[in-house]
């Protein structure tokens, strides 16, 4: 099983090492008022996790996260979601525009204070300010990656510190048809193989074969779990590019057959996908560069991914924002204890279940998945950060 793990992780260990190092958080602050006036009536709880280690599993019966809010928007909107779930939509938008006008606002006046006396002062404010609106928009998209779990009722897994007894790990429920739900088939079938690969799994394996116990390094299950979020967020990229370029060749087709005598870009794409396309990407290249191949078929995605060039392959595997890189970074930390995947202390080896490692990368799958969607949301009104 170890050896499987090994393989794997340096297949795709060039996207993942800059995850290697422990990083240093700078210190939060807390925004202007809300106009919906509810951060003075939310009084702030900890996501709380409610865990039993037994002989053999870990139990855990709410919604929970290993990694808590810093900032306090984080801390108002964690209140937000569990006292008024309804407004904390509303309530993400309101704060993310407070965010973005705070930093604008300490970079005007930098600029306007660049010729004085105070220059320095300002910049060191600006500077300040966006450190602060940098902590709290890793907070706001954790945040909205959470609600996303919490929409298809799968608690994420706590610490795994909570789910060792005498070195042996188990996760329950593994609720692998939730976490499998929210892909498309063709994107399921890559998944699957990526589990297969990944753990040693077979997609149709038995009873006993998901509960055989295998051992495994703690710091190498970190690095899987890593590469799966980024696995997850890549192919929720390339499938959106696969659909569009696939839409567009059949578009393209209908007009050299002459079956539309004027086509919008909106009448290219099914319905409801427009929506993706115009309501959500904030940058088009992020989808990639000479989407339509007019005279080749379009195949399926599989086949679609591995002919694509090395240029594209990267542009769709890479995450676009830093506040994203950075949330990957401390989220894998909190989840195994660890400030840093080479750590020794993390060099333990603990006795699993191929279940629950199986749960553990269909986790991080989706959650790199949700990662891609949520940093669209953000980046409508609140300008992230080119990684």
């Amino acid at each position: 099983m170890e050896n499987c793990l090994r393989h794997h992780y340096l297949t795709l260990k060039p996207h993942i090492g800059f995850f290697t190092k422990p990083i240093s958080f700078s210190s939060s602050s807390s925004s202007s008022s809300s106009c919906l006036n509810i951060r003075n009536r939310v009084p702030f709880k900890k996501l709380i996790v409610k865990a039993s280690a037994g002989a053999s599993h870990c139990e855990y019966s709410s919604l929970n996260s290993p990694l808590l809010p810093r900032s306090q928007v984080g801390k108002f909107l964690s209140g937000v979601f569990q006292n008024h779930r309804s407004l904390f939509h509303v309530a993400v938008q309101e704060e993310l525009k407070l965010l973005s006008d705070d930093r604008d606002a300490a970079v005007s006046r930098m600029i306007l204070a660049s010729d004085s006396d105070q220059a320095l002062l300002h910049r060191r404010i600006a500077q300040i300010k966006e450190n602060q609106c940098e902590v709290a928009v890793e907070d706001v998209m954790s945040l909205l990656i959470f609600y996303k779990f919490s929409e298809i009722r799968v608690p994420l897994v706590p610490k795994l510190s909570k789910c060792l007894y005498n070195g042996r790990l188990e996760i329950l429920p593994s609720k692998d048809w939730e976490l499998e739900s929210i892909h498309t088939l063709e994107v399921l079938d890559m998944i699957k193989e990526h589990v297969t690969n990944v753990t040693g799994l077979k997609a149709k394996s038995s009873v006993t074969e998901s509960w055989a116990t295998t051992k495994v390094r703690q710091f190498l299950l970190a690095r899987v779990y890593v590469a799966s979020i980024l696995y997850g967020y890549f192919l929720k990229s390339v499938s959106l590019r696969y659909h569009l370029e696939r839409n567009l060749n059949l578009a393209n087709h209908d007009v050299h057959l002459g079956h539309r005598n004027s086509l919008s870009f909106k009448d290219m794409c099914p319905y409801g996908f427009e929506e993706d396309i115009f309501g959500h990407l904030t940058n088009m290249q992020s989808i990639g560069q000479g989407l339509v191949r007019h005279e080749e078929e379009i195949e399926d995605l599989k086949c679609y991914v591995m002919r694509f060039h090395p240029g594209s392959l990267q542009r769709c595997a890479k995450l676009r924002s830093k506040e994203a890189v950075n949330l990957v970074r401390s989220y894998s930390c909190a989840l195994f204890n660890s400030e840093g995947f080479d750590s020794a202390e993390n060099d333990d080896v603990i006795l699993t279940s191929f279940s629950s490692l199986k749960r553990l990368v269909l986790e991080a799958v989706a959650f790199g998945s949700f990662l891609w969607e949520t940093e669209d949301y953000i980046n409508n009104v609140y300008k992230l950060k080119d990684h």
